[in-house]
């Protein structure tokens, strides 16, 4: 009996076929054009890396890891610069960006910027928002001025998230401070008289979208000392306030409400590791402290 051949399909031919199947989707709706083209976009990235004429079972373990650390370095065209990491920033990186966020309000002004094209309020509460809440970028886009209250004198944030449910998550007293400057002084006057009632807006008074906020953080990423920087994605920066939680050993049920989750077992996907968390939780075993 004659061995079945093998289809021996090269990394292009199974790119086309997939990209093929991603455009079927935008026609029945599961998918966007934006996002099909996304898609596209990083599937010719693999292809360049890894050989249009390579034949994809012939690739190796580590033929993989190669391409996936080249595809990590590439330049990324949508933005130009490294490609942003999904994964948690360490706790250094995550209070570099801070650090430079919170340092906004005080930046001189941009030469050739008019007062009322001056963001860096606006920035300031979207990357400390994102680093220390952790929302989904959609929920962060889609905040009102009217979802933040006081009670008893804690700043609350009502987020509207996933399935219609709402939450309310205290902001940490500096972060509650910024946001009141910026609603003070930061967010655009013609926004009052337009109605507008979006949160986050441009200069020119419109509600700004999610593809806004990655560029927002890349601007303040570049304040940041080189030594603590980072290229992070929206999701990362969730990822960061998860892990970091977690790490500082918060109640996890706490942690799951603050990111919005209906069931403890979806923290696991949030959780990265952190160097050296291990060695640190080891020193301070709680059977050993105050002993030799």
């Amino acid at each position: 009996m004659r061995p079945a051949e093998l289809d021996r399909v090269t990394v292009a031919e199974a790119a086309d076929r997939y990209v093929e199947l991603v455009r079927a989707k935008t026609l029945t709706g599961a998918l966007s054009p934006a996002t099909a083209e996304v898609y596209a976009r990083d599937v010719a990235t693999l292809v360049e890396l890894a050989g249009e004429r390579v034949v994809l079972d012939d690739l190796t373990g580590a033929d993989v890891d190669a391409i996936l650390l080249a595809f990590a370095r590439k330049p990324d065209g949508r933005r130009g610069g490294l490609r942003a990491e999904r994964r948690a920033l360490t706790r250094e990186q995550a209070q570099g960006l801070i650090g430079a966020a919170q340092a906004l309000p005080e930046a001189p002004a941009q030469a050739g910027k008019r007062r009322d094209q001056r963001t860096e309020l606006r920035d300031a509460v979207i990357v400390l928002l994102l680093a220390t809440v952790g929302p989904r970028v959609s929920e962060l886009v889609r905040a009102n001025v009217e979802d933040f209250f006081t009670n008893d004198g804690v700043r609350y944030w009502r987020i509207f998230g996933k399935g219609g449910r709402t939450r309310d998550v205290p902001l940490p007293d500096g972060v509650a401070r910024v946001l009141q400057a910026y609603l003070e002084r930061g967010r655009p006057e013609m926004a009052g008289a337009g109605g507008e009632k979006a949160l986050l807006l441009s200069w020119r008074g419109r509600r700004l979208a999610r593809g806004d906020v990655q560029a927002v953080i890349d601007r303040v990423q570049r304040r940041v000392d080189p030594d603590q920087r980072r290229s992070v994605t929206p999701h990362g920066l969730r990822h960061t306030t998860a892990t970091h939680l977690l790490a500082d050993a918060v109640d996890m049920d706490a942690v799951r409400r603050v990111l919005g989750h209906s069931d403890l077992s979806t923290l696991g996907r949030y959780r990265d590791e952190l160097p050296g968390e291990l060695e640190v939780a080891m020193r301070s075993h709680p059977l050993l402290r105050g002993r030799p």
